[in-house]
């Protein structure tokens, strides 16, 4: 497969003891970390969770959590990088509430702490939502976290993949979380994993997010993991076991599949995104926002993409797990993507590194013929890399795993998505210069 990146790994003594800070980068820039402050420790089993096989494959054992000199240290890099008004920090797991309350308040003291004076911290929070209590949410709503809920559809479809340790459901605890959310007004959207099973019932799944949880931003994140993901590393995978677009091989549930059964097939993607826009499009654009549709809207108004996957470039969304180590992206904690440790580099120093920007600009160069040729180029470019685990038509390795069905999106809905991009851009021309958001 043809990569620009060095895949040889960067080998360090994982938690060192740092003798003297790490320096702050003398150029600063805007990028993000997710912080993973729990590791994969997680209070659920869904079956289908890309990070829960960390605790094997990065020696993570169970309630493991970030060192309280840690947090203070990545707290204080990750302002010190940062140019931007904002400084938005991420946390997620595993289940980040597994770390308790005081753990948090421990968090905003130290924002608090390294504030520059005119910058403003925002915090967002992704959580399963079922161990959410009155408690949580007065201080989630008091310090204005931003929650992420993870539910994937009405009560049959949620519980098929999204079980406790004990394989049992999981609906009621999340709807009695998202109850609480609303109860104390704390700002929260949706993420909805689309699987092989939900990815058949499109509209079923968005009218139960808009009117049962209330959801007025969703987020659709694709199901797609290669059956050895537990062990080979993105972009790592033989080309010689790469079943050719539309192949059985390309297609979940057969002997020589090269995805989990529970990934989402690529015609059901299509599908899926398809009936939701026509959905959200004939009744909710403008009130309800979907992740995918909003980017696909600016893009085609020519503003740069909302969001990594559809990016031309990526690499400015790292991951930092609780060890203080830091990889190239939360879907690349993988030996192979270790940039280093803040214990002994700071985050901004990482975040710029050549090494960094060979694994953003990858994502373009990488791109087979088959790609670089497609009308839908400038609205794609080849969706996540991590989901290249096909090969084209000539056998070219590298094609997205989703690619069948981001073409029946964009034949389905690409007319209205344009129509709509022109009404913004002659609303925006009439407001004058300087209005960009949708």
């Amino acid at each position: 497969m043809q990569q620009t990146l060095d895949a040889v790994p960067i080998l360090f003594v994982r938690n060192p003891v740092a003798r003297t800070e790490p320096p702050a980068p003398e150029q600063k820039g805007r990028f993000h970390a997710m912080a993973k402050p729990i590791g994969s420790t997680c209070n659920i089993d869904c079956t289908y969770c890309y990070y829960l096989h960390k605790e094997q494959l990065l020696d993570q054992h169970r309630g493991r959590r970030m060192a309280p000199s840690m947090l203070e240290r990545y707290i204080r890099q990750y302002i010190e990088a940062q140019n931007g008004e904002a400084v938005i920090f991420s946390w997620q797991g595993g289940e980040p509430t597994m770390l308790g309350l005081d753990f948090f308040r421990d968090i905003v003291a130290l924002q608090e702490k390294y504030k520059p004076a005119g910058r403003r911290i925002e915090n967002d929070l992704q959580t399963n939502g079922t161990l959410l209590t009155d408690e949580w949410c007065e201080f989630l709503e008091q310090h204005g976290f931003l929650v992420g809920v993870s539910i994937d559809g009405p009560r049959e479809l949620h519980d098929t993949y999204r079980v406790d340790r004990k394989g049992r459901p999981t609906f009621d605890d999340v709807m009695r979380g998202v109850g609480l959310l609303r109860k104390h007004g704390v700002k929260f959207n949706t993420l909805t994993v689309v699987n092989r099973r939900n990815a058949k019932r499109p509209v079923d799944v968005y009218r139960f997010l808009r009117d049962e949880v209330g959801s007025t931003y969703m987020q659709f994140i694709p199901c797609v993991e290669p059956k050895d993901f537990h062990t080979v590393a993105p972009r790592h995978w033989p080309v010689d076991v790469m079943p050719v677009l539309d192949s059985s091989g390309a297609h979940p549930g057969t002997a020589e599949s090269v995805v989990t059964d529970w990934s989402v097939d690529p015609d059901d993607w299509g599908y899926f995104l398809s009936r939701t826009f026509d959905e959200w499009h004939g009744k909710d654009a403008g009130t309800v926002l979907v992740n995918l549709f909003e980017t696909a809207v600016a893009q085609a108004m020519g503003l740069p993409a909302q969001l990594c996957i559809t990016s031309e470039f990526c690499g400015k969304a790292l991951a930092i797990e609780h060890d203080g180590t830091v990889y190239s992206c939360d879907h690349y904690v993988y030996p192979e993507y270790a940039l280093g440790n803040v214990n002994t580099e700071h985050i901004g120093t990482m975040a710029f590194s050549k090494r960094q920007q060979q694994f953003g600009y990858a994502k373009r160069d990488s791109l087979p013929r088959y790609c670089r040729e497609c009308k839908y180029l400038s609205l794609c470019w080849g969706e996540c890399p991590k989901n290249r685990l096909l090969r084209t038509p000539e056998g070219e390795p590298g094609l997205n795993y989703l690619c069948a069905g981001i073409k029946k999106f964009h034949d389905h809905a690409g007319p209205r998505i344009r129509q709509v991009a022109a009404m913004l851009r002659k609303s925006n021309d009439r407001s004058g210069p300087g209005r960009q958001s949708l």
